[in-house]
């Protein structure tokens, strides 16, 4: 293996690991304050990460308007996805969430087949593996449905959505002004549904501010700068496997921090989940084929 390959995959590993324990704070955050202040406050400080970022001159591709409805399109799904996954954390574990979330790697190219691009059949004997492995992890053996559960399913297939329309669009804008851009958007429209439907929250609590630097400073920003350096030499398909880790970082960080426990059959349930995100992806790609093999998650 090249030694810069090895780099770049050391450093998606550092980020998927960034990430992973983000669910902890995350949740940690819910104790202090709502869900959608939480987003407002981590997504602002994730782009305040990137404006030394923003000072070099390159206009990009596209003109400045279309960049800016990118921008705003990006982060009107990342919004989506981030409030639906932010609010399932208040009914679900850390460790639930992240195995869930990980699904996207599952529906990047399923959606992929509304957009008319082939899909091979590991994606949807995947596909298969992860239902199976969801309904183990999400469904009590009473016929029962966590509401989080769903929340954060729900999210994931924000993240599917999310991924194609970088992958349209990264390679024709600057990468870090199209982040910060998503970013502000993110900030901005969580701060508004904060305003119409929770109560005010001027002072954050003491004990929130850990878990708020840690989402915004090292999940949004630190998390997304890394993974965009990396991505300049990894492998699309070493990427979306080592992507994969990000649940299996989220398990250890809640059973760590939290003292959250599996079941023997929610174990199962994540393996089998695991099992399905590899085997999606095992097929060899390329850059175009399956998009977010290559941009990630943007969390």
């Amino acid at each position: 293996m090249k030694t810069r390959t090895l780099q770049s995959d050391l450093l998606i590993v550092l980020a998927t690991a960034i990430w992973g324990f983000a669910f902890v704070a995350q949740r940690v955050g819910m104790e202090h304050m709502g869900p959608f202040w939480f987003n407002a406050l981590r997504f602002a400080m994730g782009s305040l990460v990137l404006v030394p970022l923003l000072r070099r001159r390159d206009p990009g591709a596209l003109p400045a308007t279309v960049q800016l409805r990118v921008g705003l399109l990006a982060g009107g799904i990342l919004f989506l996805g981030a409030s639906t996954q932010q609010i399932g954390l208040v009914y679900t574990t850390a460790g639930k969430a992240g195995f869930i979330t990980g699904l996207y790697v599952v529906f990047v190219p399923l959606l992929g087949v509304l957009l008319k691009q082939r899909t091979y059949k590991e994606a949807w004997l995947g596909t298969g593996l992860a239902a199976a492995g969801m309904y183990l992890l999400s469904v009590a053996e009473t016929p029962s449905v966590n509401p989080g559960d769903v929340l954060v399913l729900a999210s994931a297939i924000c993240w599917a959505f999310h991924i194609h329309l970088i992958d349209r669009y990264a390679h024709r804008m600057p990468p870090f002004r199209l982040a910060f851009m998503q970013f502000v958007a993110c900030a901005g429209l969580s701060s508004l549904a904060a305003i119409l439907w929770e109560a005010p929250s001027f002072l954050v609590a003491r004990d929130a501010w850990g878990a708020l630097l840690y989402a915004g400073v090292l999940s949004v920003g630190i998390g997304y700068t890394l993974q965009v350096v990396a991505q300049r030499e990894a492998h699309p398909t070493h990427a979306a496997i080592l992507f994969s880790l990000e649940a299996v970082f989220a398990a250890l960080g809640g059973w760590w921090l939290l003292d959250e426990t599996l079941t023997l059959r929610q174990l199962i349930g994540c393996g089998l989940m695991l099992g399905g995100m590899l085997l999606s992806q095992l097929r060899p790609f390329s850059r175009r084929s399956v998009p977010g093999a290559v941009h990630g998650n943007f969390k």
